[in-house]
């Protein structure tokens, strides 16, 4: 099993803010990508089991980016922990560049899915949990959705399942900014405790709360952590 990040670029999270800078050409998606810069930063500093040198280590955590849209966040992070050349990204939706305005798993290392068409991540997740159960094989799998994503009918049927089946090797992360139009009655974190979830509820912006969230996952069903960020877009 590997252990958590262990390739050490000296990049730290007050070098995000330049690296995504680096990215022009998407700005409408600006707040989409920002609202997830402090997520992604604490799960692969702190939380996922990944190495870059390693990226199809069979035990590895796998890492799946449903709010696809919007990614410079994402390439700035995989850019800090050596999974990319930073000078790659100042090529960002170029014809001939593999960072694109969706994220593609076939042109960027580390990267487990392709991403964009909102409401595939969380099923893609609960498969793959299906699969490296019936390898054996070890890792968690961590979904990061956005709170409008949940909108698609798709995700409520995995919540469904995962919270039946007890899928504990299952983190999905919401980043709540409210851009859902019609919301949940009773919040996000109860649609999925009712579907017998355990949930956590932290500020998407607080890198303690979130690390202690997200590290809080049960031996006996998924985890859904809701990271509030103050409303800016959609």
């Amino acid at each position: 099993m590997l252990g958590r990040m262990t390739m050490t670029t000296g990049c730290a999270y007050a070098d995000l803010g330049p690296l995504m800078t680096r990215m022009t050409g998407d700005e409408k998606h600006d707040f989409a990508a920002t609202s997830t810069l402090d997520v992604l930063w604490v799960l692969y500093d702190q939380i996922l089991s990944v190495d870059p040198r390693r990226v199809d280590d069979p035990d590895r955590d796998r890492f799946l980016l449903s709010k696809g849209h919007g990614p410079m966040a994402y390439y700035a992070v995989l850019a800090a922990k050596g999974f990319l050349d930073p000078e790659q990204l100042r090529g960002f939706g170029d014809f001939d560049s593999p960072l694109g305005f969706h994220p593609d798993r076939v042109l960027l290392p580390g990267v487990e899915i392709g991403s964009g068409s909102l409401g595939h991540g969380l099923p893609l997740a609960l498969g793959t949990v299906l699969g490296l159960d019936a390898q054996r094989r070890g890792g968690r799998v961590v979904v990061l959705v956005g709170d409008a994503e949940l909108d698609e009918g798709s995700n409520h049927e995995a919540i469904q399942v995962a919270g039946r089946w007890d899928l504990h090797r299952l983190t999905t992360v919401v980043v709540d900014n409210k851009s859902s139009s019609t919301g949940w009655p009773g919040g996000i974190a109860d649609r999925f405790a009712r579907e017998g979830w355990a949930t956590r509820e932290a500020d998407g912006r607080d890198h303690t709360a979130l690390r202690d969230a997200l590290s809080s996952n049960p031996p006996d069903r998924p985890l859904a952590v809701v990271a509030e960020v103050e409303p800016r877009g959609v």
